[in-house]
C-alpha cells in the first residue's frame, strides 16, 4: 500500500497537480458508491445497514462531504475497515514521509 501512495504522489507531482482534500473526498465517495452499486444496494438499503441516513449518503456521493464517523460507518458496511486502518499503520512504520518526488525516486522503492 505504501508503494501505491508513493506512486500517487509521483503522478500528482509529475502532472504538476498536488492532491487536494477535495480530490481525496471524491475518491472515497466514488470508491464507496461503486461498491454500493456492485452489491446492488440502494441508498436506503445502505442507510439501513450502516445507520447513515440516505440523504447523507446521497450528499456524500455527490459532493464527497461527510463526517469521519459516517465515512467509517459506510466503509465498514461496504469494505474491510482493516484496509483503511492499514494506511495509518504503514505510514507510522515510515521514519519520515518524503517531502519531494526526488526523495521518493531516491528511496529505492
Amino acid at each position: 500500500m505504501r508503494y501505491i501512495i508513493y506512486y500517487c504522489i509521483f503522478l500528482s507531482v509529475r502532472m504538476n497537480h498536488f492532491l487536494t482534500d477535495s480530490d481525496i473526498q471524491t475518491a472515497f465517495a466514488t470508491h464507496l458508491r461503486k461498491l454500493r452499486e456492485g452489491e446492488k444496494l440502494s441508498r436506503d438499503a445502505l442507510a439501513e445497514r450502516s445507520t447513515v441516513p440516505a440523504a447523507t449518503i446521497k450528499k456524500f456521493e455527490l459532493t464527497g462531504q461527510i463526517s469521519l464517523r459516517q465515512l467509517l460507518l459506510l466503509w465498514q458496511s461496504l469494505d474491510d475497515l482493516n484496509r483503511l486502518y492499514k494506511l495509518t499503520v504503514e505510514l507510522n512504520d515510515l521514519t519520515r514521509a518524503p517531502k519531494s518526488i526526488d526523495e521518493v525516486l531516491n528511496s529505492g522503492l
